[in-house]
């Protein structure tokens, strides 16, 4: 079957990297007989400006019936200063189609880009899943006098059990299924008692299922500091929004930055949407130099949730090879631009 995939090319270097990802998934289509069919939407900052357009009327029920996968480039840039297209399309999309798993895949592919020293690649190489449709990032609160000296801000923090449960379960299934054994839940329990009480609560019940599973608990700040201190221990880490939010930053710099970073925000069974986590910078949007791994190593696994784990795999050694090669971009201490570095993946696909 014929897998439709929505590419938003997103905004600044969302596009140069967008195009990069698209020439990965063009050449697999032609050189494997890679069953994919891609239609851009031209959806962000520039159509916003030009037509008051974000996300359009019925786009959401357009994904449903359609498509397979949604692609974002990064989205931001300056001429919008409340953002506004980015809040309606990347969280429109994440709430809208319930992509309650943020997937941050943590992988060192070579050991010169650790900051942390004497790490190798065995060291760094787990996964941070992050409730992605609940916390604080649901937009509940609000002000009172605001923009006066005795303004008062509320921002609500919600945890539902249904929320909480079926990612943890997703943690522990996801650690089943790639032959895992370790799974480690942070929260702040100890400082938000009835939230994250909630989230102790409910993985006590869940591990119970996986007893084959090792299984434990760290607040939040002394996870941040294992994760420096002894990446290695980690294979599945599971958080809420905010914390999964900050920590899957931190593991993106100990894997080398976050031009090496995809990620996933899913529905497991469903459409789901791709995206590279870094930013749009749009002063260097056009200019041939933002680093396109990220944004390939996310069609990855946008094909590895489609089922072409092969082809997924294949994107992935040619990404490693050209890091072991210096076929990279100037923050990997590389020389060539974003299209070359496109052009030199696809050259060994």
């Amino acid at each position: 079957m014929t897998k439709r995939i929505a590419v938003i090319p997103g905004d600044g270097i969302g596009i140069d990297v967008t195009a990069e990802a698209v020439k990965v998934l063009e050449t697999l289509s032609m050189s494997r007989a890679l069953p994919v069919e891609l239609v851009t939407l031209d959806w962000g900052a520039e159509k916003y400006l030009r037509e008051g357009i974000t996300l359009p009327q019925g786009a959401l029920e357009m994904f449903r019936r359609e498509f397979h996968a949604v692609f974002i480039g990064a989205l931001g840039d300056p001429r919008v200063p409340d953002m506004k297209h980015v809040l309606d399309i990347l969280l429109g999309t994440r709430f809208g189609l319930d992509l309650y798993v943020n997937e941050r895949p943590v992988k060192l592919l070579d050991a010169r880009f650790c900051p942390l020293k004497d790490r190798t690649e065995a060291d760094v190489n787990f996964v941070v899943l992050r409730e992605n449709t609940e916390g604080a990032y649901v937009g509940m609160g609000g002000n009172f006098k605001r923009d006066t000296p005795d303004e008062i801000a509320v921002q609500e923090d919600v945890n539902t059990r249904k929320g909480v449960e079926r990612i943890l379960v997703y943690a522990f299934e996801y650690a089943r299924q790639h032959g895992l054994n370790k799974v480690c839940m942070g929260d702040k329990s100890n400082a938000l008692p009835f939230g994250h009480g909630l989230w102790q609560r409910t993985f006590a019940k869940v591990r119970e299922r996986y007893p084959e599973i090792e299984s434990w608990h760290l607040y939040v700040d002394a996870l941040a500091m294992q994760m420096v201190k002894n990446p290695a221990q980690f294979q599945v880490i599971v958080t809420c929004n905010m914390f999964g939010d900050i920590i899957s930053d931190l593991g993106g710099q100990l894997q080398g930055g976050l031009g090496l970073a995809p990620s996933a925000n899913l529905n497991p069974g469903h459409v789901s949407m791709f995206e590279p986590v870094h930013g749009s910078a749009p002063k260097y949007g056009g200019k041939n130099v933002a680093n396109p791994m990220a944004a390939i190593l996310t069609v990855a696994m946008m094909l590895d949730y489609l089922g072409f784990p092969a082809e997924a795999a294949s994107i992935e050694r040619a990404v490693a090879e050209a890091v072991h090669q210096d076929k990279t971009t100037s923050d990997l201490g590389g020389a060539l631009g974003t299209r070359e570095v496109g052009d030199w993946i696809c050259s060994r696909l």
